[in-house]
């Protein structure tokens, strides 16, 4: 039986965004190949080439870094992009005084906008 012509999916982007968060949490690629039971080459393949990874290391991998996969997989915009999954994840780890100053800062920043428009 001949295979199926189907294209393989191309994941340079995916294993950009992962070096990008690896790099902004200064966690070198060692430390996530130990914590990860992964070799490093495996991790610097995903990163830089695009390689496949399983399907279980592409899960611990967007869990890690809070990526969001439907920027990659989907043709439809994501509901919370990679860069709102992290502040998500910065806010969940926050004091109610973070939180507020947050919030503050948030509100300014639209505010100014709004006089930009």
């Amino acid at each position: 039986m001949a295979k199926r012509p189907v294209p393989k999916y191309d994941f340079k982007a995916f294993g950009a965004a992962i070096k990008a968060a690896r790099e902004g949490r200064k966690e070198s690629r060692k430390k996530v190949g130990d914590e990860m039971f992964i070799s490093p080459r495996y991790l610097a393949n995903i990163e830089n080439k695009g390689q496949h990874p399983s399907l279980q290391i592409f899960f611990e991998l967007i869990q890690r870094y809070h990526i969001s996969v439907d920027q990659f997989l989907l043709d439809t915009p994501a509901a919370k992009d990679t860069k709102r999954r992290q502040l998500d994840a910065l806010l969940d780890g926050m004091s109610d005084t973070g939180i507020r100053i947050v919030t503050a800062t948030a509100k300014e920043i639209s505010e100014v906008e709004k006089e930009g428009e």
